[in-house]
């Protein structure tokens, strides 16, 4: 089993400054774009944080401020990483639950818009975990017999999470190189915020899944509790999910 795709599949890797989606910034963004007729594209981007790189994120990735102290900030290169992305889906490494909701913080603080909505998500450790948990570097020695030389180097990991994503196809026949059924086979919850605040019930209906409203639906609490929506815009959540809960509160004005 191969690949199918309708359009172009983009797998990316960041290493970053911590793993706080709402506060932590990208420092290295590498990107493998796969067209339907089997072209690819490479992209390798090491980027100025705008803040020190605290000595613990240095440690795993090997990246220093002096690195990239003379590399461009996220705002100059977020308009070309949004045109590599848009009309494509994404591929990654543990991308569901950090890269994608990191990476699409950095595009909104660039005020640079990818409509995430319509793009399909395929996260390659979710098949891993449910035929082979492992890790990365596990999971490329298994799938691909090789060892994960440069681990944690963006680039190392997106050709890695490439090859490992075709050795699967290859190896389980029950998975198809859709990327249909990938998103959706590798999807654990289903969430309209990216980072998972707020989440989908069964039949589609936003809810929160965090705080003293969880489980509770947004539109509910913003009835009897509009003060909430207040506190959320206030604090430190993802820039993204302030956007998608001001778009239901704005939706529910209108109804």
């Amino acid at each position: 089993m191969s690949l199918h795709l309708k359009r172009p599949l983009v797998f990316f890797d960041l290493e970053t400054t911590g793993v706080n989606t709402a506060t932590d910034r990208i420092v290295q963004i590498s990107m493998i774009k796969v067209f339907p007729d089997g072209k690819e594209e490479k992209y390798n981007y090491f980027v100025n944080p705008g803040m020190p790189i605290p000595a613990e994120a240095t440690a795993i990735h090997g990246i220093t401020d002096d690195m990239v102290k003379d590399k461009p900030m996220f705002p100059e290169i977020a308009p070309e990483i949004a045109n590599i992305i848009n009309g494509s889906d994404l591929a990654g490494y543990n991308s569901n639950r950090f890269d994608i909701p990191l990476l699409a913080e950095e595009l909104l603080r660039a005020e640079v818009d990818v409509d995430f909505s319509k793009i399909k998500f395929v996260d390659v450790q979710n098949i891993f975990y449910k035929k082979e948990p492992r890790t990365l570097v596990a999971a490329y020695q298994f799938y691909c017999q090789k060892d994960l030389e440069n681990a944690h180097s963006s680039d190392a990991d997106t050709l890695a999470t490439y090859e490992v994503l075709k050795a699967q196809l290859e190896r389980y026949n029950d998975l198809e190189g859709d990327v249909d059924f990938l998103s959706e086979f590798t999807s654990q919850k289903k969430s309209a915020d990216l980072a998972g605040f707020i989440v989908y019930d069964k039949d589609d209906r936003e809810m929160f899944s965090f705080g003293k409203y969880k489980g509770q639906l947004v539109e509910d609490i913003l009835d009897k509790d509009l003060g909430y929506f207040g506190w959320i815009m206030k604090s430190d959540f993802p820039l993204y999910t302030k956007k998608v809960l001001t778009r239901i509160k704005l939706r529910k004005m209108e109804q």
